[in-house]
């Protein structure tokens, strides 16, 4: 108590104003002091009642301040770490620990020496203060508390589900028993939302053992459609492999194994894959798919094999005049029949690139086999081979013309590869339908049949507007003018 009167009569009694000598820079009590009297000089500038008065503290600063606070804040870490230990201490903040900076500005450098400093140089002082320590020491601005709710782990797993399916962020690592998180996967199930099944999905494949998550799955088809579907799409093959084998799905185990052909590039490593998985459990349907396309990609090594070295030797005058766009290999069995009609039409049937041995072989309908011939023959422009194609013989030896596909399919290929116009009025003759026929005739100005057809249903009227149609003076309009007149000869008589 004597020492702390002692301070108090010493405070009051000393004197406002003190000479200046160099002891005082290096006593730190005396720079104290000299501070806390400087800012007490302020009433004089600033208000004589003292209630107005800020408060100052010790060190020269107003208390509560920023400035203040900083070198409080900065002073107390430094002190807890020289005094007790280098390691940063529980619950103390980030900036906390950062080493204290001496500023330049403070009061007692201000006062010293200077008697009076006005009220705008003291303002002015003070800002630039604030603009340069503060930054290096101001705290993060917290988030909300309502935000904090978004990483919060007490959501329950039907809360969880509803916020993922309006798009926040919610961890599943909370989950931790088997009985939360298949409570999670019901309640994902039960939303009827597909990302957020396989957003649950995957967080319990990455944090179940397979076997029991096959188990669970087993029982839950909704979930396990979308998880074979995901494993699919993300060609997870030897997962969705156990899965399926777990499940007793042989079957599409061995669709899943077939699959992987696709990947393989060399020709002949596919062939011997293909070949393997003809002995697999596929249905007896699946196993001659299998067995055609194994057959079918044998052929087409055997086919561009010679046609290579025919290409490249130039003794083909067809390939000279029409050089392949691309090779036959891997290609499906509609484009091997379409290259063989085109390239290989004339081959005798023992011939692995006869059109007619992969007919009989891979059992083409005629409508298929038709169909691709013509147009592979109509694009050389072969119209003899088209109507040898499209001729039959009887069993009286009679000839006629039959089309598998309708004539009228016929007609409208042979116009796509530009065919005169007497080859298509042959074909438009033969279409059935009247009203078709005309359609098509009148369409590709074929005039002849048109204008037979209208002599055919004796139709006057229809015969005097088409002879507007053609040219003045031509063969169709004679003819026209030719059937008019004996058809008013026979009404007459």
């Amino acid at each position: 108590m004597s020492r702390v009167r002692a301070d108090e009569e010493e405070y009051w009694h000393s004197s406002k104003f003190r000479a200046f000598t160099f002891d005082d820079e290096d006593d730190e009590l005396s720079q104290l002091k000299e501070s806390k009297r400087a800012v007490n000089s302020l009433r004089d500038i600033v208000d004589d009642d003292d209630d107005d008065l800020e408060r100052v503290s010790w060190s020269g600063e107003p208390v509560g301040s920023i400035s203040w606070s900083i070198k409080e804040t900065a002073s107390g870490s430094t002190s807890s770490l020289d005094g007790r230990d280098s390691s940063p201490q529980k619950g103390s903040s980030s900036y906390a620990a950062l080493p204290k900076q001496a500023s330049s500005y403070s009061l007692s450098s201000l006062f010293k020496g200077e008697g009076f400093l006005c009220a705008t140089q003291l303002c002015l002082s003070l800002s630039a203060l604030t603009d340069t320590g503060v930054k290096n020491y101001a705290p993060e601005l917290r988030r909300p508390k309502a935000e904090y709710k978004d990483y919060s782990s007490d959501w329950s797993p039907k809360d969880t589900v509803r916020r993922m399916q309006r798009g926040k962020v919610c961890s599943l690592e909370r989950f931790r028993s088997l009985q939360d998180k298949l409570v999670l996967l019901d309640e994902a199930v039960a939303g009827h939302d597909g990302n957020v099944i396989t957003a649950v999905l995957i967080f319990l494949k990455r944090t179940l053992r397979r076997e029991i998550l096959f188990r669970e799955l087993e029982v839950r088809q909704v979930a396990l459609c979308h998880l074979i579907h995901f494993l699919r799409e993300t060609g997870e093959q030897k997962f969705l492999l156990d899965l399926l084998r777990f499940l007793d799905r042989t079957e599409e185990v061995a669709l899943s194994q077939y699959r992987e052909h696709l990947n393989i590039q060399d020709v002949e490593k596919r062939r011997e894959f293909l070949k393997g998985c003809i002995g697999l459990p596929f249905s007896a349907e699946d196993t001659s798919h299998i067995q055609d396309h194994y057959t079918l990609l044998e052929r087409q090594i055997i086919i561009e094999a010679n046609d290579r070295h025919l290409e490249m030797a130039g003794q083909s005058e067809l390939f000279r005049k029409y050089p392949r766009k691309a090779s036959i290999l891997n290609m499906p069995l509609v484009t091997t029949l379409f290259y063989s009609c085109f390239y290989h039409y004339t081959e005798a049937e023992g011939m692995f690139s006869s059109p007619t041995n992969l007919k009989k072989t891979f059992k083409i309908p005629d409508k298929q086999y038709v169909l691709t011939a013509l147009a592979a023959r109509a694009k050389l422009r072969a119209w003899g081979d088209v109507d040898a194609l499209l001729t039959t013989k009887n069993w009286l030896g009679y000839t006629k013309k039959k089309a598998p596909i309708g004539f009228h399919r016929v007609v409208e290929i042979l116009q796509r590869n530009n065919a005169p116009v007497q080859v298509l009025q042959e074909y438009v003759r033969l279409v059935e339908d009247v009203e078709t026929r005309l359609n098509l005739a009148t369409k590709y100005k074929c005039h002849d049949v048109v204008i037979e057809t209208y002599r055919d249903l004796k139709d006057r009227i229809q015969l005097t507007a088409y002879k507007c149609k053609v040219e003045r003076g031509s063969a169709e309009e004679e003819k026209i003018n030719s059937i008019l007149n004996n058809m008013v000869r026979n009404y007459c008589f």
